[in-house]
């Protein structure tokens, strides 16, 4: 009498989570126990709370491929962001793709100025020039109930990615999404309260020195605007001057080291009150400034 065949056991969550988290730690992966959790979470369907309490049960053929599949991009440095398709932002989770940077937590400095300086809500209309996904043009407009936006950008796949998720959180219908570089801003009867961006403003030299994750997966276009770094601080500079209403404030993401320059360049430009916001980690942030009048 022969014996009867072995029945494969199905590994469990437990198992190809460890496999995964080791795996990933060898490709030099940022956060590998994180990125694991979170990737056998979307193979299997789950949240990372439902993941934690299903840690003995076996997996599908379905969902173990699955799971290949999103661990080998991460192992070739793939950001999270793209493999999952989003991003929180300010309490708001965001939709990202290739076309568009991924939100970063620093950038949440933009709307606590903003909730700073229109306080009650006080915010008629705004301005988001280079929107990308859309983070702060959809998040002001969260944040304003009672504001009416425009987010500008060259890209239309990023306007497409923008599109969606003003529908996502409810406001497409006070967002106007045009495609147009900075110095094509439409102007606004009355004027805008406010005028943000996050233009490129890596250097050539500092992108050099970039991670894998930004240089081979982020838009290139969306980071580096020239030798400098601070190619685009003119042109957004003059395009708010020209479109804000008298009083109305400018807000302009900047590098770690651009502080001085970029605040000279705004001043020159012909604001007034211009200052150099850091963020959490104490370096440069922002340029805040305000228009005469």
């Amino acid at each position: 009498m022969t014996d009867s065949p072995t029945i494969a056991r199905a590994p469990t969550v437990r198992e190809i989570l460890k496999k995964t988290e080791t795996y990933l730690a060898g490709r030099g992966v940022d956060a590998p126990r994180l990125s694991a959790q979170l990737l056998l979470a979307r193979a299997a369907g789950l949240d990372r709370l439902g993941l934690v309490m299903a840690m003995d049960r076996p997996l599908t053929p379905g969902e173990i491929e699955a799971a290949r599949g999103l661990v080998a991009r991460r192992g070739r440095g793939e950001p999270m962001a793209y493999i999952l398709g989003e991003r929180e932002f300010y309490g708001l989770d965001f939709a990202v793709t290739p076309a568009t940077l991924i939100p970063r937590p620093e950038t949440e400095l933009f709307i606590d100025r903003a909730l700073a300086l229109f306080p009650g809500g006080g915010l008629g209309a705004f301005a988001d020039m280079g929107t990308g996904s859309g983070c702060l043009a959809v998040t002001l407009a969260v944040r304003f109930p009672g504001a009416a936006g425009l987010a500008l950008d060259k890209s239309g796949d990023a306007l497409a990615v923008a599109r969606q998720n003003a529908v996502r959180h409810g406001v497409a219908d006070r967002v106007e999404f045009v495609l147009a570089d900075f110095a094509e801003l439409p102007q606004r009867e009355g004027g805008y309260g406010l005028v943000v961006s996050n233009p490129p403003y890596v250097s050539r030299a500092e992108y050099g020195e970039c991670s894998v994750e930004v240089r081979d997966f982020e838009p290139e276009s969306a980071l580096v605007p020239g030798e400098t770094g601070l190619e685009a601080v003119p042109a957004v500079a003059r395009a708010a001057l020209g479109a804000l209403a008298p009083g109305g404030r400018l807000l302009v993401e900047i590098g770690w080291k651009q502080g001085g320059a970029a605040a000279a360049i705004v001043a020159a430009a012909g604001f007034v009150e211009v200052a150099v916001r850091p963020d959490l980690a104490g370096c440069d942030r922002l340029i805040e400034a305000r228009l005469p009048g």
